[in-house]
């Protein structure tokens, strides 16, 4: 699933392609589970993404900026 999301970083809005189903981001979405528990296939940078919509890019463009 293409998910797209504004950077709480950068304000730029980023796309991500995920294996997720709409249920599962709709569960997310709900807040009432832990992250970790409906997408405990995801990575730690992926569910990141889901979180503050920053990328692994711009967590190492940050990182360069310090």
């Amino acid at each position: 699933m293409l998910v797209k999301k504004q950077s709480i970083m950068s304000g730029k809005v980023n796309e991500m392609e995920l294996d997720i189903t709409q249920e599962q981001l709709d569960r997310y979405l709900e807040g009432e589970e832990l992250i970790q528990d409906i997408f405990p296939h995801l990575n730690a940078s992926e569910r990141e993404f889901l979180m503050t919509g920053i990328t692994g890019e711009e967590w190492d463009l940050a990182c360069l900026n310090i």
